[in-house]
């Protein structure tokens, strides 16, 4: 293996750029209604490992896998309860086949669906749900498991436990915030990037960060925010391509790869150190990143 650990590389300095949207690459392929995206990485593997590949051609250094709903808590919708490992596993191989032995795989682990405050389930079977997943993920090849679109920190703390405890992945953990009206960040439990950060760090990440919900123009506050609070931790964002706006009935994205590469002096400056996309961003984009990454 010759990429080594993704801390290390944050440590000598370097600047990583990871990838962009999945979603709308996979409903593009074919991606049915009502169907699990998961399953693709088994029935439709060549697709899969294509998605991951047009990212590294693009110049991602990390991809992530098909595997954000990837617990039983998620599958089971599908009738799919008695395949987590299988479907894990295969999520991996087909990014894995895609970042060769330079680039990283931090495969994805999204939330279940499942509130502890509520007592759906206890912290046990969160946990086990979690431990279940990430054994596959690294089975299959994964470097890292990134624990994302996060609300709840009691959640995120199980994941990362769970992850740490059951394999030697490493761990990057983001949350999702929403602008509040007097215009300050918050998950949908309430709690502020500080928070979110702290709760994460202490649970055991190497990494933490923010995903979705933002355009990387709002998520350059988030990034300060993380930063000044918990100045010697890494940090990674998936911005979305903008906020959505409708056209024509269709949720479509108006940032373009242009308007995001601009900002990823600011973002660097603001304390980023692995900058990628969410909803909305293309191969397009993270290859405008990588530029102004290069040209810094």
């Amino acid at each position: 293996m010759t990429r080594g650990k993704i801390v290390d590389a944050l440590k000598a300095g370097r600047i990583l750029v990871s990838d962009g949207a999945w979603g709308t690459f996979l409903i593009e392929m074919g991606l049915e209604p009502g169907e699990s995206p998961e399953l693709w990485a088994v029935d439709h593997g060549d697709k899969v490992t294509k998605i991951a590949k047009s990212y590294i051609d693009a110049g991602a250094d990390m991809v992530e896998a098909d595997s954000f709903g990837g617990t039983v808590y998620k599958l089971e919708h599908y009738g799919l309860a008695g395949r987590v490992a299988e479907i894990n596993e295969a999520a991996a191989k087909a990014s894995r086949a895609a970042a060769g032995e330079d680039n990283w795989v931090i495969a994805s682990a999204g939330p279940t669906g499942k509130l502890l405050v509520t007592e759906e389930v206890s912290e046990q079977e969160m946990y086990d749900a979690y431990k279940e997943q990430v054994i596959a993920l690294e089975k299959g090849g994964a470097d890292a498991v990134c624990i994302e679109t996060m609300f709840a920190t009691d959640e995120a703390a199980l994941a990362i436990k769970a992850t740490k405890e059951n394999t030697n992945l490493e761990v990057i953990c983001t949350f999702t915030f929403e602008q509040t009206v007097n215009g300050d960040y918050r998950t949908m439990m309430g709690t502020t990037p500080e928070d979110a950060a702290k709760a994460a760090l202490e649970a055991g990440a190497d990494i933490v960060g923010t995903n979705c919900g933002n355009g990387v123009d709002r998520m350059l506050t988030i990034v300060e925010r993380i930063h000044k609070a918990e100045p010697n931790a890494f940090i990674l964002l998936h911005a979305n391509a903008g906020l959505p706006i409708q056209v024509d009935g269709k949720d479509t994205f108006p940032d373009t790869p242009e308007d995001m590469a601009k900002l990823v002096p600011d973002l660097v400056k603001a304390g980023a150190n692995i900058i990628g996309g969410c909803c909305g961003t293309t191969p397009a984009h993270i290859k405008a990143i990588k530029e102004a990454v290069k040209a810094l």
